[in-house]
């Protein structure tokens, strides 16, 4: 079988997460290493071990065990943003791999929960902890994996057409901006003197509250 449509087929089974908990920037890059490099099948937690026996079925190896070093299997959940405490710094808009946060630079940010993976990036890049990730009320499609295929690969598309000197993980995470982040200022200091000052503002909003 030629080495594209194995990646293919391969990607195909993906649930499409685009978590990089395996280890790689997305599932493709992980089903390329997978047919190319004879990675592990075993490495991702969305998949599960429902995941594993299809790969196993697929390429004809063994099934493994869920490598749990790369995460455990848990339901599917979304990302929801606490909006009272949202800063407007637009790290998670620049962390989402598939373009389900919106807002806009000092403004509130939401998140589209129909689009959203469960991927939880835009987790830790918030600086005022205010991103929960909650039980889905609805099923991980094959539908739903498609359109975050989808999402996915048209956000590398526009990344790739407005940074095309972005090759390292760090500069594409630099550069991880939905359109409507980009109006963000490009002074690092300035940037950071918006944070602190957004932050300041946080504390002293939850300060009262208490």
């Amino acid at each position: 079988m030629p080495s594209s449509l194995l990646i293919d087929r391969i990607d195909a089974v993906r649930p499409q997460t685009q978590c990089t908990k395996c280890g790689y920037d997305g599932c493709r890059p992980y089903a390329r290493a997978i047919a190319l490099d004879d990675q592990d099948i075993n490495r991702c937690p969305p998949g599960g071990q429902d995941g594993i026996r299809t790969l196993a079925a697929l390429l004809q190896r063994p099934e493994l065990p869920l490598n749990t070093d790369c995460g455990e299997h848990l339901p599917h959940r979304v990302a929801v943003i606490d909006e009272a405490h949202c800063i407007g710094c637009t790290l998670c808009i620049q962390a989402c791999p598939v373009d389900a946060i919106v807002g806009a630079n000092k403004l509130m940010h939401t998140v589209l929960a129909d689009r959203c993976t469960g991927c939880e990036l835009c987790v830790a890049p918030c600086p005022v902890d205010c991103i929960e990730m909650v039980a889905d009320s609805s099923a991980w499609t094959p539908g739903r994996a498609n359109a975050a295929r989808i999402h996915h690969q048209q956000r590398q598309q526009r990344l790739a057409r407005q940074h095309p000197e972005a090759s390292s993980l760090a500069a594409r995470t630099l550069a991880n901006k939905a359109p409507v982040a980009l109006a963000a200022t490009s002074d690092p200091a300035a940037r950071q003197q918006a944070i602190d000052r957004a932050l300041a503002r946080a504390r002293e909003r939850r300060r009262q509250q208490q």
